[in-house]
């Protein structure tokens, strides 16, 4: 198989879709891969390091969207790229298509087959090649929340550790799955007074299991959010519904309640955000401030740390693609399930439960695409 991977184009993305490393898998499997001149350099990896590992390289991404079979990306397909998607085109990237109609109508009338990173399982249920980057991504919601707490950026004017004599911030997670739980350990790391919360009261266990007295636990009801985020300096939004738009968490409403220059870092925002008031900002322009209260809303929060981001994900996703590439989707799609689970978008039509739902469209089943 033909396999293509462009440059992002989205503001400040310098991830990409395959490493060096993962050209050589595919290579050594007998496919070919055409890789934009340019696509490694913000991970360090330049044009040699792909020519090396059997890659062609080329400067152009339109020659490699109308010949790759497959295209392998990070994120979501922008518009000039989603019109030079073809039928029958396999693309594997994040998706996150409940948010954004707009995308799913182009990928919809482009003919590709849609396989999204974000709705891949395992046996166990989970989400393997989301999780690195939410991992990232909550590791660094600490981080920017800390920066955006200083004053000359709109923020409260506290240092998250606080000093003797002066209280930590208070830092509450909403969530306690992957985002959310590295967001707590970094927090309790930085000498925070850390809340999460989360409506498993099994997952509490074993967070209390896993920080002890540490971190403080509690059940998700609306008054016990509105209660923590009213007294918050940092709240972090970490909720996911898989594939699905995220339930909003935190009302306009509250915001008059909250401190003057408490910060909001919504990790959800790929999936529509879980403050009523999130929109997708850029690594460019990171926040807005609203009724007083910082945003910080960045949609592909873990391109800052481009180099870190990329071989978490590519070290996940190529069993996945080598699947892709040595079977063809439809096999690899019948003898993997959890593969199937990624199929998004096929034959002009939306084929994953919660996209579907969350675009008002009507489901056509993955078993009718396969048959």
């Amino acid at each position: 198989m033909l396999v293509g991977l462009p440059k992002e184009i989205k503001d400040n993305e310098f991830r990409v879709g395959l490493t060096p490393a993962s050209v050589r898998e595919l290579a050594a499997h007998g496919h070919q891969v055409l890789v934009q001149s340019g696509a490694g350099a913000g991970i360090g990896m330049g044009d040699d390091a792909y020519r090396k590992a059997g890659g062609e390289v080329t400067p152009d991404a339109a020659e490699i969207f109308a010949r790759a079979e497959m295209i392998v990306k990070v994120k979501e397909p922008q518009p000039v790229e989603c019109r030079m998607l073809r039928p029958g085109q396999i693309l594997f990237t994040y998706l996150h298509l409940a948010p954004d109609p707009e995308q799913a109508k182009m990928i919809e009338a482009s003919g590709a087959v849609a396989i999204a990173y974000e709705t891949v399982t395992d046996e166990a249920g989970r989400l393997p090649l989301l999780a690195p980057m939410s991992e990232v991504a909550g590791r660094m919601a600490v981080q920017v929340g800390a920066v955006s707490l200083q004053k000359a950026l709109g923020g409260l004017g506290v240092l998250l550790a606080g000093v003797p004599g002066v209280p930590p911030a208070k830092v509450v997670v909403l969530g306690g799955g992957v985002v959310g739980t590295n967001a707590a350990r970094i927090a309790l790391g930085m000498g925070a007074d850390v809340t999460i919360f989360d409506r498993s009261l099994p997952r509490l266990a074993q967070l209390d299991d896993l920080y002890g007295p540490h971190l403080k636990t509690c059940y998700s009801t609306a008054e016990a959010v509105e209660e923590a985020v009213f007294h918050a300096d940092l709240v972090i939004g970490a909720v996911l519904v898989p594939g699905a738009a995220a339930p909003k968490l935190v009302t306009r409403g509250m915001l008059a309640h909250m401190r003057p220059g408490a910060v909001l870092v919504d990790v959800a925002i790929d999936q529509g955000g879980c403050f009523e008031t999130s929109r997708p900002t850029t690594h460019s322009h990171p926040t807005f401030v609203l009724e007083g209260i910082v945003h910080y809303c960045v949609a592909n929060m873990p391109g800052a740390v481009p180099r870190t981001s990329t071989f978490a994900l590519t070290q996940a996703t190529i069993p996945y693609t080598l699947q892709l590439a040595d079977k063809g989707w439809r096999a690899a799609l019948r003898d993997n399930v959890h593969l199937r689970h990624g199929l998004n978008v096929a034959e002009g039509r939306i084929t994953y439960p919660a996209v579907a739902e969350a675009l008002g469209q009507a489901l056509y089943p993955v078993e009718k695409v396969l048959a």
